[in-house]
């Protein structure tokens, strides 16, 4: 399996509850653009439009090297490849207040497929954030002190 992208705010702004494999609908050359590592998943959040699932604001910029004349639209909406009962089990919690998917990172699976690892997430507050950080800074302490006493 080989990462393409991650979405390191998604972990910062969120509290991840389950994780999916989602595959992608995908146009031309944007398979060999994701494989360049030309993808961006910052600001991407997945919405169901009439019952499917879509990824919005994910960016595959056009390579240099396809086709100039066929250049798919960089920011369009992806359709997202899901099993009918993840897609129901989605939709009925998304309903639901305070909860919301997001996609977590896209990479390549052992069969050469591009797969979008997706999340229903539920967003922290404030002190939820600061909480985090406080936790992630004393664990790296830690580890430097453990280090060190060798």
């Amino acid at each position: 399996m080989r990462v393409v992208a991650t979405n390191k705010k998604a972990y910062h702004d969120f509290e991840i509850l389950e994780k999916y494999e989602a595959g992608l609908a995908l146009q031309g050359s944007e398979v060999k653009a994701i494989r360049a590592g030309r993808v961006n998943l910052k600001d991407s959040f997945v919405k169901f439009v009439k019952g499917e699932p879509y990824v919005f604001g994910m960016h595959i910029s056009h390579l240099d090297s396809a086709n100039p004349h066929f250049k798919p639209d960089e920011k369009r909406p992806r359709k997202l490849l899901l099993h009918k009962k993840e897609i129901n089990k989605l939709l009925g919690k998304t309903s639901e207040k305070g909860y919301t998917v997001v996609p977590l990172r896209l990479y390549f699976n052992n069969k050469n497929l591009a797969k979008l690892e997706i999340a229903l997430a539920k967003g922290k507050t404030l002190h939820d954030k600061r909480e985090s950080l406080k936790k992630k800074i004393m664990d790296r302490e830690a580890k430097i002190a453990m280090k060190n006493y060798s």
